[in-house]
């Protein structure tokens, strides 16, 4: 193993908030393998880069000599975490749930070491709890600090409801850590709550306490909104890796890096003094990035056609042979709003789904990106180029 000076200095990186510090500092001093607790839910079988940011801490503590446990959240997740929520989630099957942990695991490897992963199902206890398992575990807190959860007491003062189950997840999330012996749990700052929660029922077990390392949460390409697919600001690891080239290529320089820190092991200080004396451009350093990422979840070579698939399209603005030609029939001498010609185009299907797609920044017009949803078209141009998406590529000709 590296020092312990080494190792505070790795885990720092990224993080948000370490609680407490001095615990890490000690259980790293041991000199053993600590045993380091990440739970996820599988209720999609997709993940995107910010379900990576923990992901690659937990790499980060693999590769400093720790032992890396995965929890599958089987039974949690068929709960739904509250955290963040401002209404109760729809209760999954758990049917549904093993499906999607299926997918999440060949996904989840692409950032974590397989070999030196221990994977557990939390199902493999709490599917032998009886009532008064059950009872016992609730009697370990009070609803007053459940109640102290920012997104709790939000609810009660909006009066909307909270179901009892609801109260059940950060108890058995706590509880994991309990049966795993976890030494320090990994979460982003959504997760603080229950992480420190499994600090308190350790406690009453008689066991060692966890250390809570902390993550931020990762920004979408918006810059703002944390990544969501429902937000539409999300990048897919399973998705082409033309598409994560692409939406990479999209997000501001200072989101970049952003995602250096977050999604990579760059030395950031040499990155900022290199863009700051003009050693590298922002564009290279982007197209770094992005293949850096497409690299991890497809492979190198994948990478490099990705790359050039990019340049050529978007930078050198030449285009694939065979791209489909929507020619306009109306009246040549208008100016046509961008989701009309969309739509009339058979690019998308309602005039609602073209202005959410023009918002997010997913259209670009002869390779500029628009996202004024009231934008137009000069249909006397005679031909231009529409692409909606990574994919959905038309040439607009006016006969």
């Amino acid at each position: 193993m590296r020092s312990v000076e080494e190792q505070l200095e790795t885990i720092r990186r990224g993080t948000t908030d370490i609680i407490p510090e001095a615990e890490l500092e000690a259980k790293l001093r041991q000199g053993r393998p600590l045993r380091v607790k990440l739970g996820v839910d599988p209720t999609a079988p997709d993940i995107h880069l910010g379900h990576t940011v923990p992901l690659q801490k937990l790499r980060q503590f693999q590769d400093l000599g720790h032992q890396a446990v995965l929890i599958i959240g089987d039974y949690t997740a068929m709960i739904g975490d509250p955290s963040g929520r401002s209404a109760t989630r729809p209760q999954l099957t758990h049917h549904k749930v093993l499906l999607a942990a299926e997918t999440f695991q060949d996904q989840v490897f692409k950032v974590l070491d397989r070999d030196r992963t221990e994977v557990v199902f939390n199902g493999s206890w709490f599917g032998k709890f009886s009532f008064q398992d059950v009872m016992r575990l609730c009697g370990c807190y009070t609803v007053a600090r459940m109640l102290e959860r920012d997104d709790f007491a939000k609810r009660m003062k909006q009066e909307q409801s909270i179901g009892i189950h609801e109260f059940l997840y950060p108890l058995m999330q706590a509880h994991d850590s309990v049966e795993v012996r976890a030494d320090v749990e990994l979460g982003g700052t959504d997760q603080t709550f229950n992480i420190l929660l499994g600090r308190h029922l350790q406690r009453e077990a008689g066991c060692p306490q966890q250390v809570a390392v902390v993550t931020p949460l990762l920004e979408g390409t918006d810059g703002v909104q944390k990544m969501s697919k429902s937000l539409g600001n999300y990048i897919g690891i399973a998705e082409a890796p033309e598409a994560i080239f692409g939406k990479v290529m999209s997000i501001s320089d200072e989101l970049m890096l952003r995602y250096y820190e977050l999604l990579t092991q760059e030395d950031l200080a040499r990155l900022q003094s290199d863009l700051r004396g003009g050693q590298l451009h922002p564009m290279d350093a982007k197209k770094a990035l992005a293949q850096a990422l497409v690299s991890r979840f497809h492979g190198s070579a994948a990478a490099v056609a990705a790359r050039e698939h990019f340049e050529l399209r978007f930078q050198r603005r030449e285009l694939p042979d065979g791209i489909e030609t929507f020619l306009w029939t109306g009246d040549r001498a208008a100016t046509v709003p961008l989701a009309s010609v969309l739509v009339a185009a058979g690019m998308v299907k309602s005039m609602s789904e073209a202005r959410r797609i023009i918002q997010q920044g997913g259209v670009r017009v002869d390779g500029e990106r628009i996202r004024d949803i009231h934008g137009t078209l000069r249909m006397d141009k005679g031909e231009f180029v529409v692409q909606v998406g990574p994919r959905r590529l038309k040439k607009i000709r006016c006969p």
